[in-house]
């Protein structure tokens, strides 16, 4: 067989290098969450699901209309989101900062290693009524709260994010005689990036977790407040609005991120 011959015979291959590239598919979790809701009011509905334990989707939308009309969701969801916005934004930047510190310097990774992972295990719940003493029970505490339990994780993935850029862009760029600071700005930081944002996603959430906490001690308004209200009225409905609003929040907070990793991790396309 000849050489032409052959190569008409050979079978092409598909390129397969963005085999590892997700990709967006949104659609498919709003048909999920669909399925879902449509199972619970088909469930309680027809009694299988008990009204007891599980509200009707339906009852919970309408409750949440009410909450609109009225004016209340804004009365509560504005100080809610104060309160995040202000107590994340101070325990991330803080926490980001004092993590790249720790991964460029070894006298500061010996000091404060230590002391990072003995405070990163604690409850920081437990610790609300010692803000509430030191700070007094309004918003000081509140912001402390949220921004120290924002700090420890953001801390952790920072360090870790910068251990983890490849050495070896490191060294190439110390054979082209860039200097620290270019290192630092141009290699160590961008490659630390996407370590960065994945450990704000999992601190931001606990953010969300310590504001519903702290809400429910001292706070008029609030999601956490309106949620401990309806449970100590047994009130399924609002309870699970308030339930409903912190998931959204949750997901703004998460969108929020995704647009800074599409916008800082381009060159990863």
């Amino acid at each position: 067989m000849s050489e032409d011959a052959q190569l008409a015979t050979q079978k092409t291959v598909d390129f397969r290098g963005g085999g590892f590239a997700p990709q967006s598919k949104k659609w498919v979790g709003f048909i999920v969450f669909v399925l879902l809701i449509g199972l619970a009011e088909l469930g309680t509905r027809t009694g299988f699901i008990t009204s007891l334990t599980l509200p009707k989707p339906s009852d919970v939308f309408a409750t949440f209309v009410d909450l609109w009309q009225s004016g209340l969701l804004w009365k509560h969801l504005i100080p809610s989101v104060s309160r995040l916005v202000i107590g994340a934004a101070i325990g991330a930047s803080v926490g980001i900062g004092v993590g790249v510190l720790i991964g460029l310097f070894s006298l500061v990774r010996a000091g404060l290693v230590p002391l990072v992972a003995a405070i990163f295990p604690i409850p920081k719940i437990a610790l609300l009524p010692l803000f509430v003493i030191w700070f007094g029970i309004d918003e000081p505490s509140k912001y402390a709260l949220i921004a120290f339990g924002t700090f420890t994780p953001t801390v952790v993935a920072t360090y870790g994010a910068v251990d983890n850029v490849d050495r070896s862009l490191i060294r190439m760029g110390q054979s082209f005689s860039l200097s620290w600071f270019s290192i630092v700005t141009k290699i160590v930081l961008p490659g630390a990036m996407p370590g960065i944002l994945s450990g704000l996603r999992v601190s931001l959430a606990i953010a969300i977790i310590l504001l519903v906490a702290a809400e429910m001690l001292g706070a008029e308004y609030g999601i956490g407040a309106y949620i401990l209200e309806a449970g100590s009225l047994y009130d399924l409905e609002r309870l699970f609005v308030g339930v409903t609003i912190l998931s959204i929040l949750g997901v703004s907070v998460s969108a929020v991120i995704g647009l800074f990793e599409n916008r800082l991790l381009d060159w990863r396309t």
